[in-house]
């Protein structure tokens, strides 16, 4: 049975960049991994691509065709994608039992109200893919009310609509010290807590004369959101490994990865629910880790990982002279072979025997 993620997020909330990073971690800790271009306008990928919709269509070829614009023509593209869907099957099991990264455009109007894309991957689902989608924000948001009531909302319109497994992402979150500082601590922009404490905030982005009618909207919307309570964010740095192995192992959760044989070993279902059980972070740790004190976290991480490489680098050092002295008593056994033996009593009877291992 294959797993996969469904890589979505508005233009700049960093999709492309998830891909190659989720990608090579993949490859890091052993399992195949392999990703797929949906973007007929991303003609250019960091990431080794297995797959490429502008194999099937590019969107300069149906913006020149067609004369539509470049939204329009990535609507067109995932519906021409919809109607010869054969080409994306006979793809798709050419890559056999690969963990597969789906990347997809940014326009919003594919994930929020029009069907080509749930319809694509309502068809991936009969054919036995396991699929979580993972919707990737700008942390940037956070640092202006609107923008995260914005990103909240377009979190839930994407749940309503892709109907699949759903994870919701804070990317680049490494940056976030370096903003202005945030009104409220961290935990309480992921758990997405009580937004009637942001609605002062709201009414000092408005001109005065627009606070009474808007904050009526603002508080409607609020209230909306804390009714469906659905939405939660996870954070993410790419570039931290730690971040990198929490994102993924929550992804596991949500998919049912975690509960089948993990990378060849033949650990129980429990054990491996248990295993992974220690690695998802604590809420109350973003703050200090992410915030508070992000330097002292990252210097502590960077001796880790060199004492690690400094380990490493020792064992293949020992590795290597093991091997040497292997070949020693090779070249020993060789030369007893060789000699003629006797029975007599000058000879010691000792011969020089290689373990098989």
């Amino acid at each position: 049975m294959p797993f996969g993620q469904l890589v979505l997020g508005s233009p700049g909330s960093g999709k492309s960049t998830y891909c190659d990073g989720m990608h090579q971690f993949m490859g890091a800790i052993g399992r195949q991994c392999s990703v797929i271009n949906l973007d007929p306008a991303n003609d250019h990928t960091n990431y080794p691509v297995a797959l490429d919709i502008r194999d099937l269509v590019t969107l300069e070829e149906i913006m020149a065709d067609d004369r539509l614009g470049p939204n329009g023509g990535v609507l067109y593209a995932l519906e021409e994608l919809e109607h010869n869907m054969e080409w994306l099957e006979n793809g798709l099991k050419e890559l056999g039992e690969d963990y597969v990264l789906f990347d997809c455009p940014g326009q919003v109007e594919l994930y929020t109200h029009h069907n080509s894309l749930r319809n694509i991957f309502y068809r991936l689902q009969k054919l036995g893919y396991r699929l979580v989608a993972v919707h990737l924000s700008d942390s940037f948001c956070l640092t202006q009310p609107s923008l995260y009531i914005s990103n909240i909302l377009l979190a839930l319109r994407a749940m309503l609509q892709m109907d699949l497994p759903h994870i919701n992402i804070l990317t680049k979150i490494d940056k976030i010290s370096s903003y202005d500082p945030l009104p409220f601590n961290l935990d309480f922009y992921t758990e997405v807590q009580d937004l009637s404490h942001l609605m002062p905030l709201l009414e000092a982005e408005l001109p005065p004369a627009r606070r009474e009618r808007f904050g009526r909207l603002n508080q409607a919307i609020a209230d909306l959101v804390q009714q469906f309570g659905l939405v939660y964010f996870e954070v993410l740095a790419v570039e931290n490994k730690k971040s990198m192995m929490h994102i993924l192992r929550v992804i596991d959760r949500a998919g049912g990865y975690v509960f089948g044989s993990a990378e060849g070993a033949n650990d129980t279902i429990w054990q491996v629910a248990m295993r992974n059980e220690s690695s998802l972070l604590e809420v109350a740790d973003l703050q200090e880790r992410w915030i508070d004190n992000k330097e002292e976290y990252d210097e502590m991480e960077r001796q880790e990982e060199e004492a690690q490489a400094k380990l490493r680098e020792e064992q293949a050092k020992a590795a290597a002279e093991a091997a040497g002295d292997d070949g020693i008593l090779s070249g020993m056994q060789q030369a007893a072979s060789a000699a003629p033996t006797t029975t007599t009593a000058t000879s010691s009877g000792i011969r020089v025997t290689r373990k098989k291992k």
